[in-house]
């Protein structure tokens, strides 16, 4: 279980996370909304232990997160690889990094279940589509088998067919593999059809943790509910 406690980031002069608790059981979802500043990217860094911590701790099972060899599914596919790298190169990076091996057989199953062709994977990143960029930037997340994932605005690049498709496609394998998926996004309609629970962010601060079905239904705090409110104004959420 990841568990999140009592944590403050300080960057510089300002608190960017300010006593944030949280936690997170294997095959569950915790959806982290707010708007832009909220602190949300600066949780996931805090998470993978990129930035210092000025009080509280982030344990995976009472220990260092980095035992679990969390993964992370950046925002902006492209650009979570290296552009003169191929794909297959920067996909098996973090297994050559363990000094493990991987089945072919393992890798083309993959492939398959991400209805990504392997033959994409000798491409740069510049050579494929955004969403095939994605989906790559999943496939690398799934292939150190990783008990907890990370995913930074998953969708925000995405049209809205590959959205609905990727959304679904994450769903199902976390139900396959039973991983912990930390999830980071604007997309309230996103969190509230996919995630177990809402987390709702505020200038660092944690202002309510509530089940996505009851979220969408009744916010127990203002803040919520005027996120709610901007959801079905945008067409993101029904009233």
């Amino acid at each position: 279980m990841l568990k999140i406690d009592s944590v403050s980031v300080r960057r510089g002069q300002l608190l960017t996370l300010n006593n944030v608790s949280l936690s997170l059981a294997p095959g569950r979802t915790v959806a982290v909304v707010g708007e832009s500043g909220a602190g949300k990217s600066t949780l996931i860094a805090a998470v993978l232990g990129l930035v210092a911590l000025q009080r509280g701790s982030i344990t995976w099972n009472g220990g260092p997160v980095r035992n679990c060899r969390p993964a992370l599914v950046m925002q902006e596919p492209r650009a979570a690889f290296n552009p003169v790298l191929s794909l297959r190169r920067s996909v098996l990076e973090p297994v050559v990094a363990t000094g493990a091996t991987v089945v072919p057989d393992t890798l083309d199953n993959l492939c398959k279940r991400l209805e990504l062709r392997p033959d994409l994977l000798d491409r740069r990143p510049g050579q494929v589509s955004i969403g095939q960029a994605q989906r790559a930037g999943i496939l690398r997340a799934l292939i150190i088998e990783s008990p907890l994932i990370l995913f930074d605005e998953p969708l925000s690049a995405l049209d809205a067919v590959t959205q609905k498709h990727t959304a679904r496609l994450i769903a199902d394998l976390q139900t396959e593999r039973g991983f912990a998926a930390l999830i980071v996004t604007h997309d309230l309609g996103y969190a509230a059809a996919y995630a177990d629970e809402i987390a709702v962010l505020q200038a660092g601060c944690i202002e309510e943790v509530t089940a996505a079905h009851r979220f969408v239904s009744q916010p127990s705090t203002e803040y919520g509910c005027t996120l709610l409110n901007a959801a079905i104004a945008l067409g993101a959420l029904q009233a």
